[in-house]
């Protein structure tokens, strides 16, 4: 799969933090949308590395709700080995 670049960080705030400015920390992922993704809405996945974590979503869904699917890296490339052999 060939991964678009993509200057786009989507921050997002930690569940531990409280709703009145306490202990906020927020992460950023830079999110990447497979070249394989139709223009059109269709097919689209998009993937944000981290060192340890490889984190997948479907694009169609709004960023700040769409469910991720987060795997190891390990997993990640025992996937992209599998997936390029078929």
């Amino acid at each position: 799969m060939n991964v678009e670049e993509s200057t786009e960080l989507t921050w997002f705030k930690s569940s531990y933090s409280t709703g009145q400015g306490g202990e906020c920390i927020e992460i950023a992922l830079a999110w990447r949308k497979s070249s394989y993704s139709a223009g059109d809405g269709g097919e689209c996945v998009e993937v944000a590395a981290c060192p340890t974590t490889i984190h997948v979503r479907d694009s169609k869904q709004p960023p700040a709700t769409a469910p991720t699917l987060a795997v190891s890296a390990a997993a990640w490339e025992s996937f992209l080995g599998f997936a390029l052999r078929t």
